[in-house]
């Protein structure tokens, strides 16, 4: 199955590599369910760069999991699909994900990825596991030959091969475990919080490599609560808020003229260098975001939003195309 769209400039027809229906995912608790991911729809086009953000506990990283289909409980899958090149993942059983679809079409870098690794094992012995379970045959002389060549296009030596994760810096291990996860050259790489407990320094490293990997046609997801990071690398912005997509569009667009009354909040909440923005008022965001267990109805947003009206808080709003902006508020 193939999709066309336009660009978020709208001069562009694209394939989409990821299309997301109506995909739900609740965490099972003693007190009932926590929609972490609740009715969350969006595309991706191919070697794009979508931007994930929002305020913790917002879904980003239920998200990524449901994109892979790494489902475990207490998570649960509920309802919608993942078409990744057409194939509807939940269509398949696990086992047939693991083979056909995890690290081939779309691969995690999970958060705290430094910690992935297992301490016990060198680095190769991880990787040798992580191939022989898609190609049984595939010899050590072999995978080691593939391991170095996605170690260099990381910045890592091959000789890192033979050490054991402790024997790493903390961004040579994130940068390890990208390597691990472009292995079997999948079309979509998800990175959940690459840059986070990273010195500024390595922080432009990794971002560095992740331009690679574009430059190799990856598509990339990018989550993370960082909005300058999201600005420098990444070519759309979706904006996520108690489990619900509340605005999608061109970086720069949502930054400098953000539409929905959330992203509005979380922009004038961002320290930012540049004059005319740090020359504005910061302002924090009123309230706390709602309790997932008894969500409110309507807007989950519509008991911090100073422009909430009755239907706010009796209907859920849609996700809107508006001026090639997708946005889901009543009052746009």
């Amino acid at each position: 199955m193939k999709s066309l769209i336009l660009d978020f400039e709208g001069d562009k027809v694209m394939d989409e590599i990821l299309i997301v229906e109506g995909l739900k995912g609740f965490w099972r608790t003693r007190f009932g369910y926590i929609k972490a991911v609740d009715d969350v729809s969006f595309n991706m086009r191919r070697t794009e760069v979508v931007g994930i953000v929002g305020e913790s506990g917002c879904g980003k990283s239920t998200l990524s999991r449901l994109l892979t289909g790494a489902v475990e409980p207490p998570l649960q899958y509920i309802d919608g699909k993942v078409l990744i090149e057409g194939l509807d993942l939940y269509s398949l059983s696990p086992r047939e994900r693991r083979k056909r679809v995890n690290g081939k079409l779309i691969s995690l870098v999970p958060q705290s990825a430094m910690n992935a690794l297992n301490p016990t094992k060198k680095i190769i012995d991880l990787i040798v596991d992580v191939v022989r379970e898609h190609q049984p045959r595939c010899s050590k002389e072999e995978i080691f030959k593939i391991a170095a060549e996605k170690f260099r296009e990381v910045g890592l030596q091959p000789d890192v091969l033979d050490l054991y994760p402790f024997e790493l810096s903390g961004g040579m291990r994130q940068r390890a475990v990208i390597a691990i996860s472009i292995l079997l050259n999948p079309k979509v790489v998800i990175t959940d919080e690459p840059t986070s407990a990273l010195d500024v320094s390595t922080q432009k490293v990794i971002l560095n490599v992740l331009w690679r990997l574009k430059r190799m046609g990856i598509s990339l997801i990018f989550i993370t609560h960082d909005i300058a990071t999201v600005r420098q690398i990444s070519d759309r912005m979706m904006v996520m808020y108690a489990g619900k997509v509340v605005e999608i569009g061109g970086t720069e667009s949502v930054i400098h003229d953000p539409l929905h009354p959330y992203t509005k909040a979380l922009m004038s909440a961002v320290i930012s260098l540049e004059k005319e923005i740090r020359e504005k008022q910061i302002k924090s965001i009123p309230g706390a975001p709602p309790d997932l267990l008894n969500p409110p109805l309507g807007c989950r947003f519509s008991p911090r939003c100073p422009y909430s009206t009755a239907i706010c808080k009796k209907k859920s709003p849609p996700l809107k195309d508006i001026n090639g902006r997708s946005v889901a508020c009543w009052m746009v």
